[in-house]
């Protein structure tokens, strides 16, 4: 899969996801996709400093972008 299509693929992911996040009044934004191993993400809004924000980029984010793009290894959110 080529860097091309692997960006592609996370965009397709967090499409998915961002329905959830803005029915909490969230959202989040693609940033960088290193090594295309290494997502880096961007929560937003309600997101931010959300107690739960870091099981949401696990088990929500990151799981969501390695069905669609299995090669990702790690989700990052940078603040």
């Amino acid at each position: 899969m080529t860097s091309k299509e692997i960006r592609s693929n996370v965009e397709k992911a967090l499409e998915e996801i961002r329905p959830f996040l803005k029915s909490d009044g969230g959202d989040i934004s693609l940033v960088a996709i290193e090594d295309d191993k290494r997502v880096k993400v961007q929560l937003q809004g309600a997101c931010v400093g959300c107690s739960v924000n870091q099981m949401t980029l696990k088990s929500g984010v990151e799981m969501t972008i390695k069905k669609y793009a299995p090669q990702i290894e790690e989700v990052i959110n940078i603040e």
